[in-house]
C-alpha cells in the first residue's frame, strides 16, 4: 500500500483504522468526495477507506468514479450497518468494492488490517477476471479463488471443495484449459498476491513470505526462482503482479497448444 484515503465521518473509525495499519502506511482524512479525488490526483494513493453514507445517504456513483478514474485503487467500505442498509451492501459489491467493514464487528486492529490485506488480492482477482472471460468457468473460478484466497494456504483438495467439483474433474478440466493442476495453481495464485504485494516497498520479502504462509523466507524466496526466474527484488522491478500474471497466461497458453497438438 502507499498512502491511504480515509473518507469517513467517525472519529472512532478513522481512529480505529489508524490502530490496524499502526503507521505502516500515511493515513490521509478526506472531507469529501471531491477530497478523495483530489488527493488521489495528487498523491499515490493505493487504498481509499470509505464510509458509503458520508453524504448521508449512500451514493455509488462517486465508487464508480473513483474506479473508472483510478483502476488501480483498492476501495474498502466502511460502514454502520442497520436493516434498512443491507440491500445498499450488495449494490457496493456490484459498484466493484474490494472489502467491506462493518463497524463494531470488523474493525478489531487485527480483523481490520486482513480485511485490508484481502481487499489488495480481490482488486488484483478483478483485472484478471477480464482477462479469464473466454476460460471455462470453473478453470476461471478456480484461478480467481487461488489469487484471492492466497492468505490461507488451501490444498488442492481445499481448492476443489470450495468449488464443489471433485478434485479429479477439476485437475482435468484445468488441463484442458492449459492450466497447471491444482497445487501449482495454488502456488501461481499466492505468487500473483506476493508479487501485488512486493509492489509496496515498505514489504519485505520476507514479510510477504509471513502473510502468505510460507514455510520460511528462504522457502518464498526458492519458489520464486522455480516458477518465475527471478527474486522477490526483480519481481518489482519486472512489473509486480502483471509481470506474474502474464507468465501464467504465457504458460497456459503454450499448455493449450500441447494439448491441441
Amino acid at each position: 500500500m502507499g498512502i491511504v484515503a480515509a473518507l469517513l465521518k467517525s472519529p472512532e473509525q478513522l481512529h480505529r483504522l489508524r490502530a490496524a495499519i499502526r503507521g505502516r502506511y500515511p493515513v490521509t482524512p478526506c472531507e469529501d468526495w471531491d477530497a478523495v479525488r483530489r488527493l488521489c490526483d495528487a498523491e499515490p494513493v493505493s487504498l481509499a477507506v470509505l464510509d458509503l453514507y458520508a453524504s448521508g445517504r449512500m451514493d455509488l456513483d462517486p465508487v464508480r468514479q473513483l474506479r473508472r478514474l483510478y483502476p488501480r485503487l483498492v476501495t474498502v467500505a466502511y460502514v454502520s450497518i442497520s436493516p434498512d442498509r443491507v440491500v445498499d451492501v450488495f449494490d457496493a459489491g456490484r459498484a466493484g468494492i474490494d472489502g467491506l467493514v462493518i463497524a463494531d464487528r470488523d474493525d478489531a486492529p487485527t480483523d481490520l488490517w486482513s480485511i485490508l490485506e484481502q481487499a489488495e488480492t480481490r482488486s488484483v482477482a478483478s483485472g484478471l477476471r477480464t482477462a479469464l472471460v473466454d476460460v471455462d468457468p470453473t478453470v476461471r473460478d478456480a484461478v480467481l479463488v487461488a489469487v484471492t484466497r492466497a492468505h490461507e494456504n488451501l490444498s488442492g483438495d481445499g481448492l476443489a471443495k470450495l468449488l464443489s467439483t471433485p478434485r479429479r474433474t477439476l485437475t482435468r478440466r484445468l488441463t484442458q484449459a492449459g492450466f497447471p493442476p491444482p497445487p501449482r495453481l495454488l502456488t501461481w495464485g499466492r505468487l500473483i498476491v506476493a508479487a501485488q504485494m512486493l509492489d509496496d516497498l515498505n514489504r519485505s520479502a520476507d514479510a510477504v513470505s509471513a502473510a502468505l504462509r510460507f514455510p520460511s523466507g528462504s522457502a518464498f524466496r526458492n519458489t520464486c526462482q522455480r516458477y518465475l526466474h527471478a527474486t522477490p527484488t526483480e519481481l518489482r522491478q519486472r512489473g509486480g503482479a502483471d509481470y506474474v500474471v502474464a507468465l501464467l497466461l504465457a504458460e497456459t497458453s503454450h499448455g493449450s497448444r500441447r494439448s491441441a497438438a
